[in-house]
């Protein structure tokens, strides 16, 4: 994997740009270069704790920018696109970091979550020091790395599918036999209520058409009094038609007596019999409209109070009332058909149980055979660490009653450093050099399985020299092999090993002001005889120095 690296105002750097390339780089320099801040960067970068420290001072805000060259198919991407974030392309991961405290982080120019570029960041770089060997702090990371050397990725993925499905069943069984025995504790209730919702059996919308037949009624009551006043006064004894009627007919006659005296009055009254009679007709229909059976409005206030009674009663809407009675049959069956059931889910627990017991079983017999043969690799690069004394045991705890979706089997590293002491957990037996040494021979047995694509190693070779650096440096070089190696060094035996040699400097500002700025340079041929004869010989550096400089390269050429 290709790695950029860009650096903005971040403590002692002003600005720098790298890039690593494959196989095994080391960053050298003198002491208070800036190593640790460029691997506080590229941790920022990945998600690391972020701290208003570490912005250069004079300046509102630094940031970080790692750009990755990845396969298309690596879990990084994956973890991305299953949090909506684009993958296309390289990955680049931008960290803003504010002088005061705040921080920002950004995956392709997408805002995201400290939290999630950290997940991500894990799956591509692991960054180990002597005091921060993660892979060994936790012991489910013991398990992950024995499955990882065994290739059991498959195995734990079908036991977890398979825990999931147990427990899924469990919580089926355990929420249906509370329902029954809920139910079964309100079965009078139950079977008293689904009786009398049966009866009423409540219709969707009938308030509203009860209620709207009712008010219809009632109002054709208060009317129909006087419309029937009104038929009685233009249809009765009482009528005035047959009266005007009789008049027209005199005025009429009278007429041919006085021509051009009556002619308008008989044609007005005329027009006022034809408006009478439609007025009666008019009368008569509306006084049919307003007929209505009194019965009929009894049943419908009778209905429409039972249903609002229903209401009351079960404390629900009118409305509700036909889904509460669903509901409430369906309640019913649970309980007349609960055993049954009961019954049939606690066979598919038992069944799903069994299935994941054989699976998790299966995983811890192949979790065995694989502690022995990673026991017998990392043992194996012991002798050539300076650690031939030493005896490294992977320490598997099986238990069926301690089921977890990773299977029955509690994975820790022990190790005993020198005969006749009691062998005890890596991380509380191992002295610090120890630690970086053990766990430079797990990731060398390990090769590229259960690593991250690159390793970086900050001064794993701190307090050792001679043939064991020269071990650190053969098993750093047959790691970079399978992955990128980057490894802070100051031992020449691992620098000369490197295919590439950063070397790491601290002087003025490029912007000719009073403050110091870290550098790092890659180094030619003539210059890494350089710095390896200095890193040899210290502040003087001889000819000597340079001899065994070159030595130490062309043997490892």
């Amino acid at each position: 994997m290709l790695i950029q690296l860009s650096i903005r105002d971040i403590v002692l750097i002003e600005r720098l740009d790298l890039a690593f390339e494959t196989g095994l780089s080391v960053l050298t320099g003198e002491t208070g270069a800036g190593k640790s801040i460029l691997l506080d960067s590229l941790s920022l970068a990945l998600g690391g704790r972020g701290d208003g420290d570490l912005v250069r001072h004079g300046e509102d805000k630094g940031q970080v920018t790692a750009v990755f060259d990845v396969g298309m198919e690596h879990g990084a991407r994956t973890l991305l696109r299953e949090n909506g974030i684009d993958d296309e392309g390289d990955l680049i991961f931008r960290r803003q970091q504010s002088a005061d405290g705040r921080t920002k982080a950004y995956v392709n120019d997408q805002p995201v979550s400290v939290q999630l570029m950290r997940q991500a960041g894990q799956m591509l770089v692991e960054i180990h020091g002597q005091h921060d060997d993660r892979a060994l702090v936790d012991t489910n990371a013991h398990r992950t790395l024995l499955d990882a050397f065994a290739g059991l990725t498959d195995e734990v993925s079908e036991v977890s599918r398979l825990y999931r499905l147990w427990r899924d069943s469990e919580r089926m069984l355990k929420k249906h036999r509370e329902k029954v025995e809920s139910a079964a504790r309100e079965a009078d209730y139950l079977r008293s209520s689904v009786e009398e919702l049966e009866k009423l059996s409540p219709q969707d919308g009938e308030e509203e058409e009860l209620a709207d037949r009712r008010q219809k009624m009632m109002k054709a009551e208060r009317i129909a009094g006087d419309i029937a006043e009104a038929s009685e006064f233009l249809n009765g004894n009482a009528s005035p038609v047959p009266h005007i009627a009789s008049l027209v007919r005199r005025l009429e006659r009278k007429s041919h007596e006085a021509p051009g005296l009556l002619e308008d009055t008989v044609t007005l009254l005329d027009a006022a019999l034809d408006q009478l009679s439609n007025a009666q007709m008019e009368v008569e229909a509306a006084l049919r409209k307003t007929e209505y059976d009194p019965r009929e409005l009894e049943r419908v206030e009778e209905r429409l109070f039972a249903l609002r009674a229903a209401s009351r009663k079960y404390s629900v809407p009118v409305t509700e009332l036909p889904a509460l009675a669903v509901r409430m049959i369906a309640d019913l069956a649970d309980l007349d058909a609960g055993e049954e059931r009961l019954a049939r889910l606690d066979a598919e627990v038992g069944l799903a149980r069994e299935n994941y017991d054989t699976a998790a079983r299966s995983l811890s017999d192949k979790r065995h055979h694989a502690g022995t043969a990673l026991a017998g690799a990392v043992m194996a690069e012991l002798p050539a660490l300076k650690l031939e004394r030493a005896c490294f045991m992977v320490e598997i705890s099986t238990d069926a009653g301690e089921a977890l979706a990773e299977g029955i089997d509690v994975v820790e590293f022990h190790v005993q450093t020198n005969p006749g002491t009691r062998p005890g957990s890596i991380m509380k037996v191992a002295s610090g050099g120890e630690l970086s040494r053990f766990l430079l021979a797990l990731k060398v047995a390990l090769a590229d399985r259960g690593s991250a694509p690159t390793l970086v190693f900050d001064e794993i070779d701190t307090g050792v020299g001679g043939a064991v650096a020269d071990a650190i440096g053969q098993r750093l070089k047959r790691l970079s092999e399978r992955v990128q190696v980057l490894s802070v060094t100051h031992a020449p035996q691992v620098a000369a090993r490197a295919a590439t040699h950063l070397l790491i400097s601290k002087g003025p500002s490029a912007d000719g002001s009073e403050k110091i700025a870290t550098r790092v340079a890659t180094m030619a041929q003539k210059d890494r005889t350089e710095e390896i004869a200095r890193m040899l010989a210290g502040a003087s550096v001889t000819e000597e120095a340079r001899a065994a400089a070159k030595r130490l390269l062309a043997g490892n050429g």
